[in-house]
């Protein structure tokens, strides 16, 4: 037995020096790699389970092309050049302000979509206005509905939508659904099986390759993006899942479009669909049968009447981020918007625990004299994250950021709008899970009444909301500072 200790120790001081060789090699921040190195020296095999399970960096463009090989070699097969042209031909580029090119640019990097145009917008701050127009649209559905959601609940409206995806499975729809693996753990097995017996295809994320990647990969990585796509012409994205929480009781922020900014909808679909080893139907063309053709607006009229559609030719560019691409392009973004605002920026997340390139640019921004305000609820869902959220509201208060907390119901919107212009609307939150670990994806709107839409919401939203001042927030008592440090020091895991 003694020669199968050595051979065991030996064995574990291998993967704790290769493990340390690879963090050295890792091109990510050098304070973050010598904490993992102090962690993994001082407790060796904790510090390994938390490497493995957090630390590693996937955003590398080798792991890409594994992982998404399938999808990558399907979509080389398929698509014509009306789709690639439509997904990649940067032709709506030169519409864009020239001061906005340079961010588009930026946002079509590691084959994110370009800019498109044709395209009509509802923005939905009403869970039951999005429940009642998604219900009449798959309802109205023709060829494929394509849905992938964080969380698909078994509460009264999600049963309803469950039902109503079964039942347009049944009428000979091809119904494709995929739902997130973690978020949804305590829905058992049976659940989806009746959607599978019904017809309904679908698929778990995520999926690992690599068996002894799974567990790490399904614990950390996560898909929170919100999507629908209905015969590749009418779209669903932002930040209402599946759940009477966003029906009835939230305030939440959700798009509704038809257009080509679809095609971008469906190519990430797509990708992962197919990447979790879908099947997809071989005539490809199918799923994009806009192709670059302005398209006429459908837009339902029967739910209840609510302000915020724009009727005209808005540019939108679809952005979703993967965790194993190159490039953190959804925080890149945020960055770069922040940094080139003049006049202001209005945020809304229900999660603010923005990492440091993030704060330093809403920092500077304060200080250099634009209008930032900042709003999160006065309640978070979480019991963490309000003390999270709090954590930064000294540093933002001290350079001039404006902070409100809503009050009543809780708000789980992730918008953006400044200077009359560029919106954006999506899934991910403003720290640094959605910035590095999930899978989001976010819709940015380059079109001036939809930028004022925006921003009236974001004032209206504030008639329930307190501003938080300097004075007061550094009278707050010693327990509830230590709390939030305490906190603070897991915003990487939050």
């Amino acid at each position: 037995m003694q020669w199968l200790s050595v051979i065991l120790y030996t064995l574990f001081v291998l993967i704790v020096l290769g493990t340390v060789i690879v963090i050295i090699f890792d091109d990510g921040d050098s304070s973050k790699k010598i904490a993992w190195i102090l962690v993994i020296t001082i407790l060796p095999v904790v510090g390994l389970l938390l490497y493995f399970m957090v630390g590693i960096n996937v955003r590398q463009s080798w792991y890409f092309t594994i992982k998404h090989r399938r999808f990558i070699r399907v979509f080389g097969e398929r698509a014509d050049r009306r789709v690639r042209e439509l997904l990649f031909g940067h032709r709506k580029d030169d519409l864009v302000r020239d001061e906005y090119k340079s961010l588009a640019k930026l946002l079509a990097t590691d084959g994110s979509t370009c800019v498109t145009d044709g395209n009509d917008v509802e923005i939905i701050t009403s869970g039951h206005r999005k429940f009642e127009l998604l219900m009449e649209d798959l309802r109205n559905a023709k060829d494929h509905i394509h849905m992938e959601y964080f969380y698909f609940r078994q509460d009264k409206g999600s049963q309803q939508i469950k039902e109503m995806l079964m039942q347009k499975a049944r009428e000979g729809v091809k119904v494709r659904f995929i739902h997130e693996n973690i978020a949804n753990i305590a829905i058992r097995p049976k659940y989806y099986n009746e959607m599978k017996k019904a017809g309904v295809q679908v698929e778990k994320f995520t999926k690992s390759h690599w068996p002894l990647m799974n567990l790490f990969t399904q614990l950390n990585y996560r898909d929170h993006r919100k999507i629908v796509v209905i015969d590749g012409k009418i779209g669903y994205t932002g930040g209402m899942n599946i759940s009477d929480d966003y029906f009835i009781r939230w305030r939440d922020t959700h798009l509704r479009i038809t257009g080509n900014a679809v095609a971008g909808l469906q190519y990430s679909f797509l990708n992962t669909w197919i990447t979790a080893d879908g099947e997809i139907d071989p005539d490809f063309g199918k799923y994009f049968p806009m192709c670059g053709e302005p398209q006429e607006a459908n837009v339902q009229g029967n739910a209840e009447s609510e302000p915020g559609r724009t009727e005209k030719n808005v540019l939108m560019q679809i952005v979703p981020d993967d965790p194993e691409s190159a490039w953190p392009i959804i925080h890149m973004g945020a960055v770069w918007a922040v940094q080139h605002a003049r006049k202001y920026i209005y945020i809304q997340t229900p999660y603010f625990v923005p990492p440091e390139p993030m704060l330093q640019a809403l920092q500077s921004a304060a200080l250099s004299g634009v209008d930032v305000r900042v709003m999160v609820p006065k309640k978070a869902d979480l019991f963490f994250m309000g003390p999270a959220n709090r954590s930064y509201f000294s540093e933002c208060l001290r350079a001039g950021v404006r902070i409100f907390e809503r009050e009543g119901r809780f708000i789980h919107s992730k918008t953006f709008v400044s200077d009359d212009y560029l919106s954006e609307i999506g899934s991910a939150n403003m720290d640094f899970r959605s910035f590095n670990l999930d899978y989001e994806l976010n819709a940015y709107i380059y079109d001036e009444e939809t930028a004022r839409i925006n921003k009236k919401i974001f004032e209206k939203d504030m008639e329930s909301s307190a501003e938080v001042t300097l004075e007061e927030w550094l009278s707050r008592p010693w327990y509830r500072k230590l709390v939030q440090r305490i906190i603070r020091l897991f915003a990487a895991l939050l």
